[in-house]
């Protein structure tokens, strides 16, 4: 489906600031695509639906899951909102017709991220959390410098900064987002340990 007609769906889907994310993330991601050698075309049906299963209730994500047979973590059940990157998958397959593993693999990962992601799941992470729209994060300067000159290094920022954020809140914290962190920091042993 071309993008113009997914953008419109996803206009009347969406609430207005999630579409707003929705677009602005789709903007840097393309940008961020241009600039480390990434398919701008990719990375931007990706960045426009990373989020196209934020609509619905967290009560509502459990059962789509169960429907499309999508396993629930122990940590996705306690916060099911963690859910809708791989529902987001789902429905890009299903209601906007992408085949393309990478572009389903960025929007299943875009929260959490997993070890050694590709470089089209490294821009729509990275975009997800520096778009325009996003409401002020501390170091976000920063990461959003570290996001044009070296990616690797913006990832291992990212996910120092959600990590520092779900321990001070004392949140839930994906194993994966732990995986994570760990790899981009053994592959980055520079970087001070969070």
């Amino acid at each position: 489906m071309e993008v113009e007609r997914v953008k419109e769906d996803l206009r009347k889907r969406l609430k207005e600031a999630r579409y707003l994310h929705s677009t602005g993330v789709e903007e840097v991601a393309v940008d961020l695509a241009y600039i480390h050698g990434c398919d701008p075309e990719k990375a931007d049906m990706a960045g426009l639906l990373h989020d196209c299963a934020r609509n619905i209730s967290e009560q509502e994500m459990i059962h789509e899951c169960i429907k499309y047979h999508i396993p629930i973590s122990e940590t996705e059940e306690q916060c099911p909102i963690l859910l809708h990157g791989k529902l987001g998958a789902e429905y890009a397959k299903f209601r906007y017709k992408v085949t393309d593993c990478d572009v389903l693999n960025a929007i299943i990962y875009h929260t959490t991220g997993r070890p050694n992601m590709s470089l089209l799941e490294k821009i729509v992470f990275t975009a997800d959390f520096i778009e325009p729209f996003r409401k002020p994060i501390p170091g976000i300067d920063e990461i959003r410098w570290q996001a044009y000159t070296n990616l690797d290094h913006c990832v291992l920022m990212i996910l120092e900064s959600t990590l520092k954020y779900l321990q001070a809140k004392k949140s839930q914290i994906d194993y994966l987002t732990v995986e994570t962190y760990n790899y981009y920091k053994a592959i980055l042993p520079e970087t001070n340990k969070i």
